[in-house]
């Protein structure tokens, strides 16, 4: 065999290598977006390229329950004294279950006492769990108001705190998030906007579980867990699916609000709130000059989370098609900002944006993905200004960029995957219908949930596609 032959062979045989076996870097995706401000865009290699998504191969797992949001990863953690990389997930009635990536088997399954009484109705979370840096815990909500601290090794509760007074009505809906020693946690409300509840961000120690402060979007004025009826106002759900957005340089928190009175001082309906790494002094604020008329037309600006874009900027959606690009400049401050945007562009299908936009670094520039149910779009940052630069008329859920590809999972079933840059459909994953769900990209694998928790469902299915020959 001549050395040139033996090379090409050598080539051609690397190149057929599935993911596991090419020395791809191990990595962690521990909170909803891989970050604390919800990027949802992967940086490192993955192993997945154009050439071979089509022919991944799909496990799928059947769970305890419906995942109606996304997934964490832990590569290499000990459970029950062995090594595994293990997904995360948490069901619609608070069981939290540990999964092995490469077997798809259930390594240990947290159940809470109320899940007895919650299966089957309409108390329910979509929210997605967040792994503590020391990747020996993680935490996570269940629909009766509890955060719990849970042990990666066995499941395990260290602690479990309430955040809500009551959650027959204050919903556990957004991803938890976790930065310098504390949980962020945030409450919504439940389908009907039944009073009387209010959005809360609320702020907890990691290691004690403490409580140690809750910003109110109404009675602002007022500190700590409200009785929801001891506020005249109700409403003001915080439930984007980046729940509360943290700027990884200052801590500062930013969170939007749904439908609720706007006063400008106390009642923080319909709002861009930033807020203090503490959460007990505000910094900002911003609201639609037309904010009584989005109250009145169930057109709530908080139906996503903020966008951080860099540069100061903020890209925030809502339910009545539009996409408004904020100054922090323009916003700043404890006097209430009526109007003030720097831009408003339309949603992809010009409809409600329920889902977090994905935000991409390349060649030194910011890109946007956003997805509706009428479509998907990307856009890039130009210098204070969005410009649009694809979109089509396939709705999804929130977007995911990895290795130079988007992929959007439609409600009605499938993953699809794109150029990332172009738009071009590179294929379609087929796959069962779901809801908020959302996939997550790395080492090898793409990993999605199915199923919408409005089926009120006890049962579940978690996909796992891996290249050919991955374990």
């Amino acid at each position: 065999m001549t050395y040139r032959f033996a090379l090409l062979v050598l080539l051609c045989t690397s190149a057929a290598l599935p993911a596991n076996a090419q020395n791809l870097p191990a990595q962690d995706w521990p909170m909803f977006g891989g970050n604390v401000q919800s990027s949802s865009a992967n940086p490192m290699p993955t192993g997945i390229t154009a050439a071979n998504v089509a022919h991944l191969v799909r496990r799928q797992v059947k769970l305890d329950g419906t995942v109606d949001a996304s997934t964490i990863y832990l590569h290499g953690v000990r459970i029950h004294g062995a090594r595994h990389d293990a997904i995360f997930v948490t069901t619609t009635y608070g069981k939290t279950l540990a999964i092995d990536a490469d077997s798809g088997d259930v390594l240990w399954e947290y159940t809470p006492e109320s899940y007895r009484e919650l299966a089957g109705s309409r108390q329910i979370t979509n929210s997605t769990p967040v792994a503590d840096p020391s990747r020996r815990s993680i935490y996570a909500a269940s629909p009766d108001g509890f955060i719990q601290k849970l042990a990666i090794d066995d499941g395990h509760v260290v602690w479990r705190t309430s955040i809500t007074r009551l959650p027959q009505r204050e919903k556990m809906d957004s991803p938890l998030k976790f930065f310098r020693g504390h949980v962020i946690a945030v409450t919504a409300g439940y389908i009907g906007d039944q009073p009387p509840y209010q959005g809360h961000v609320a702020i907890l120690d990691g290691n004690s579980g403490k409580l140690l402060h809750v910003w109110n979007s109404l009675c602002s004025d007022r500190g700590g867990l409200l009785q929801p009826a001891s506020c005249p106002q109700s409403d003001s759900a915080i439930w984007g699916r980046g729940g509360a957005i943290i700027d990884p340089a200052s801590g500062d928190i930013f969170v939007a609000t749904g439908n609720a009175d706007w006063n400008g001082t106390t009642n923080w309906g319909d709002a861009v709130i930033w807020l203090s790494p503490d959460a007990t002094r505000m910094l900002g604020n911003y609201t639609p000059a037309n904010t009584a008329r989005l109250n009145a037309d169930d057109q709530d600006l908080g139906s996503t989370s903020p966008v951080l874009l860099g540069d100061g900027l903020i890209a925030q959606g809502g339910k009545d098609g539009k996409i408004r690009l904020l100054d922090r400049k323009a916003i700043a401050g404890t006097a209430p900002h009526k109007d003030h945007e720097s831009q408003i562009v339309s949603t992809p299908g010009g409809t409600d944006l329920f889902t977090q936009p994905a935000t991409w670094r390349r060649d030194g520039q910011t890109w946007m993905f956003g997805a509706d149910n009428k479509g998907t779009s990307a856009w890039r940052l130009e210098g204070d200004k969005l410009r649009q630069v694809w979109s089509n008329d396939t709705g999804g859920t929130s977007p995911f960029e990895a290795g130079d590809l988007l992929f959007v999972y439609a409600r009605a079933g499938g993953l699809n995957v794109y150029h990332a840059a172009s738009g071009q459909l590179v294929t379609t994953l087929p796959c069962g219908p779901g809801h908020w769900n959302s996939p997550i990209v790395l080492q090898g694998k793409i990993i999605l949930p199915e199923g919408n928790a409005n089926e009120h469902a006890t049962r579940g299915v978690l996909d796992i596609w891996s290249l050919p020959g991955s374990r």
